[in-house]
């Protein structure tokens, strides 16, 4: 009777499946007409299948499929991308992308042969897919466990990974109403995860083709930061004065950091979230010392105290020139990347309100190398008792957790 149950349940979490993906799919239409994200999501797979076709019409080459939710993911699978690239050139790299903010940002990517919006999860759209693809290996990146493509990939026995994931107690996985969501995890041929937790979470339940391998996005933050160039005039700006760099700001933060600036005789380089004409004007208004922007003429930096990026891909760059660093949007929806500031050495400050989801926040934090602000008054006490170790300890944690690629690229050296 209690596997009549459980086989009720997956039968449900079936039903439910395919009808959360059609309402989806019908949200979405409806939508865009009035929101151009769900408009490139819709635009953007109408060509699909036509284009892979067209591309795919007289290819020999064998493919390796990279599937990323959105730009965060594909962050992620970045360096395991260059480095199969690099050790495979016969193969073909074929990327795809569930979101508009991934696939907009990197359709030019080089190093992918063919990138593209993944179809919906339907048994027809997945089935065509690989049959057309025919993938030899396929990675699917930190989250996103498609049903259908994970069943036809496991009936054609191509080997399927996910890296980079992480796992949660409270996920539908680890519930007894979760018996569909398990049946689909255990698709997937290996776990490459970034935590000890999320191993023993997955073993919980049967799940045990598992290998801690640690974060990926720490061999990608040191690589890029490692070949960081200089940017002109920066140093010039900066002259002996300490700094601090102010990356992904928002409103909330600068409300934070407005008094803070006021009140330290620092150099600042801020480089908001929103670099809109409106952006940039709010950003200015709350300001009280002498500014520049990028976009000004360099000679005109070196009389302010204060040099705002109004243009975008220079943060990572620029963590190399602080002295400390302050990381936004952890009053809003979340913290930003804390990483780029870490690998730098430099102590890292952050709003107290959204940033536990984030693994590396939280153990930079335990570890003494960042710290979580809720007010002007919080910053200024804990900046002016920073210990001079602070930088060192940040650092070494991104150095102590590098090694995550190389782990993925050992396993895939047998299959392929």
């Amino acid at each position: 009777m209690l596997k009549v149950g459980f086989l009720f349940l997956r039968l449900m979490g079936l039903v439910f499946y395919r009808l959360s993906v059609f309402f989806y799919f019908i949200a979405i239409r409806l939508a865009a007409p009035f929101n151009n994200k769900a408009r490139l999501f819709t635009d953007g797979r109408k060509n699909t299948f036509p284009s892979l076709e067209k591309q795919l019409k007289e290819n020999n080459a064998p493919i390796i499929w990279v599937h990323c939710a959105s730009l965060g993911e594909f962050e992620q699978g970045k360096p395991v991308i260059e480095r199969l690239a690099e050790r495979y050139p016969s193969y073909k790299i074929l990327l795809t992308f569930f979101s508009p903010s991934g696939y907009e940002v990197r359709s030019n990517y080089i190093v992918a042969d063919l990138i593209h919006y993944l179809p919906l999860d339907t048994p027809s759209n997945s089935r065509r897919f690989i049959e057309l693809t025919r993938p030899s290996l396929v990675i699917f990146v930190k989250y996103e466990f498609w049903y259908f493509y994970l069943k036809e990939l496991d009936k054609r026995s191509i080997p399927t990974l996910s890296i980079s994931s992480i796992f949660r107690p409270n996920q539908i996985f680890f519930k007894g109403i979760g018996g569909f969501q398990r049946k689909t995890l255990k698709l997937i041929d290996h776990f490459f995860v970034q935590t000890q937790k999320s191993s023993d979470l997955l073993l919980s339940i049967d799940v045990n083709q598992v290998t801690v391998s640690g974060d990926t996005r720490f061999d990608r933050v040191y690589d890029t930061c490692q070949n960081a160039e200089s940017i002109s005039g920066v140093s010039e700006f900066i002259g002996d004065s300490k700094t601090m760099i102010i990356g992904s700001s928002w409103p909330e933060d600068m409300e934070i950091l407005n008094p803070f600036i006021e009140s330290n005789r620092l150099k600042y380089i801020i480089a908001p979230h929103e670099i809109s004409k409106s952006g940039i004007e709010e950003l200015i208004k709350g300001l009280k010392k002498p500014f520049a922007r990028y976009s000004d003429d360099p000679s005109i930096w070196q009389k302010k105290d204060i040099l705002i990026i109004d243009n975008v891909g220079l943060l990572s760059r620029l963590y190399r020139y602080g002295d400390y660093a302050y990381v936004g949007g952890a009053f809003g929806k979340g913290l930003h990347n804390t990483l780029e500031a870490a690998t730098f050495g430099l102590p890292i400050f952050f709003g107290n309100k959204n940033y536990t989801k984030f693994q590396e926040a939280i153990q930079l934090t335990r570890l003494g190398a960042a710290f979580p602000i809720g007010s002007y008054r919080d910053l200024q006490t804990k900046f002016d008792n920073l210990s001079e170790h602070v930088g060192p300890v940040a650092r070494n944690f991104v150095e102590d957790n590098l090694g995550a690629t190389e782990k993925i690229m050992a396993y895939l050296n047998g299959k392929l």
